[in-house]
């Protein structure tokens, strides 16, 4: 006599429960996943949330970073740490917050910047990406207007200084940066503006986001030949947050 398999057993019954089991576990994992970042493991200003789920927190990753650099785990208690200089508005979370000093100094709002690590960002070949075109011989300006010893026009109208040099980014082939030699009248030295933020005419280069008395501030680069990831973070932050705390008319709508 010829054995039956699976003669009282629904097989359809098996394979919708398998896929509602499946699809929860995936539910639970990806949600795991999310609280690397940090949500919803803390509130809007950083402090430890109350209610941080009904998940526990994923086991830490380790990343082997390239070119020698160490490292990184996530998560990992290793927050930024530092104090931002807001206020909420209300006790309830969800609720903006304000600035309560200089937004675009203290890097808040749209001025507000992550802190990556200060080391520069690294080709296939482990060198800097991003470098000025006066340190390489392999660039030259083919096309359209050179930029360099053009007058800088802040947004308010003010000469805040002349560019000096093109910074590139040889893997891509792009200027990322605009060197700015200041005069004396608004800083000491130079400052990098991004390039998707000045606009280069004819007879000089625009910079609209920021007025001449805040070029000063600009936050500097420490090496003449590399900007670090941390650094190009503040710089382009600084520069977004113009485009809203520089004037307290742009605080109002536009349209």
């Amino acid at each position: 006599m010829t054995p039956t398999y699976f003669a009282n057993f629904d097989l359809a019954s098996a394979a919708i429960w398998l896929f509602w089991i499946f699809f929860a576990l995936l539910i639970i994992y990806i949600q795991r996943e999310n609280m690397r970042e940090g949500y919803p493991a803390e509130n809007d200003d950083g402090t430890a949330a109350p209610n941080q789920g009904m998940y526990p927190m994923p086991d830490p990753k380790t990343f082997k970073l390239p070119h020698g650099r160490g490292e990184v785990s996530v998560p990992n208690a290793n927050g930024e740490n530092r104090k931002v200089a807001l206020e909420q508005t209300s006790k309830a979370n969800g609720y903006p917050f304000e600035p309560t000093g200089d937004p675009m100094k203290d890097g808040v709002g749209p001025a507000s910047w992550a802190a990556r690590r200060d080391v520069p960002e690294l080709d296939a070949h482990g060198h800097p990406k991003i470098i000025p075109m006066s340190a390489s011989g392999q660039f030259s300006v083919s096309g359209g207007r050179d930029p360099r010893n053009l007058p800088v026009e802040a947004g308010d109208g003010t000469i805040v200084g002349k560019i000096a040099d093109m910074w590139v980014d040889e893997p891509e082939q792009l200027v990322r940066y605009l060197e700015i030699e200041l005069s004396p009248a608004h800083g000491d030295g130079t400052c990098l503006v991004p390039m998707t933020l000045a606009r280069v005419r004819s007879d000089r280069v625009t910079v609209k986001s920021i007025f001449g008395s805040h070029f000063g501030d600009v936050p500097k680069h420490k090496s003449p030949n590399q900007v670090t990831l941390l650094e190009e973070e503040k710089i382009s932050a600084y520069y977004g947050g113009g485009t809203l705390y520089a004037s307290s008319e742009r605080f109002e709508p536009q349209i």
